[in-house]
């Protein structure tokens, strides 16, 4: 089964208060889920990267195929241009986020995922939904803490 995933990340100042945003969609099946998350401190790329990671650990099954939507460069490139297999080589020293790739890479093992970069903020439905959802979620009185992000701002002192 085909499952189609479009997230985004949002962030209001970098880093500030952001949120991620996920469309889920089995086509076939005309089903369609969407999440976001809140949080009080972070950057936009954590927030990009977050959502595919939340997305994928929603999943129940290894066996679908899994078509990634982002608007990330960031992220899209990592995978798409194998620089990630270079960063697992030298233990992600030196490579921002590394919280959020480690949490990454047992899933890209455990799924057939196929990453597609598109452009954001042009018209894509799925997108601009993502977007919404990202944003309204960073606005949110009820933010999460970034532990990971928030100790590295601090020193690593908590």
């Amino acid at each position: 089964m085909r499952i189609e995933i479009f997230t985004d990340g949002a962030c209001s100042g970098n880093p500030g208060k952001g949120g991620y945003g996920i469309v889920m969609k089995v086509p076939e099946k005309n089903y369609e889920k969407r999440f976001s998350k809140g949080f009080r401190l972070t950057t936009n790329n954590r927030m990009e990267l977050l959502a595919v990671i939340v997305a994928l650990e929603k999943l129940k099954s290894t066996e679908n195929d899994i078509h990634i939507y982002t608007d990330s460069k960031y992220v899209a490139d990592a995978i798409n241009q194998k620089w990630i297999f270079g960063w697992i080589k030298k233990g992600f020293k030196n490579v921002k986020n590394p919280d959020l790739w480690k949490r990454l890479v047992p899933l890209l093992k455990a799924h057939k995922i196929t990453f597609h970069w598109i452009k954001g903020h042009a018209g894509h439905p799925e997108n601009e939904i993502c977007d919404q959802l990202a944003v309204k979620a960073a606005q949110s009185d009820q933010l999460e803490t970034d532990t990971y992000f928030e100790s590295q701002q601090n020193g690593g002192l908590f």
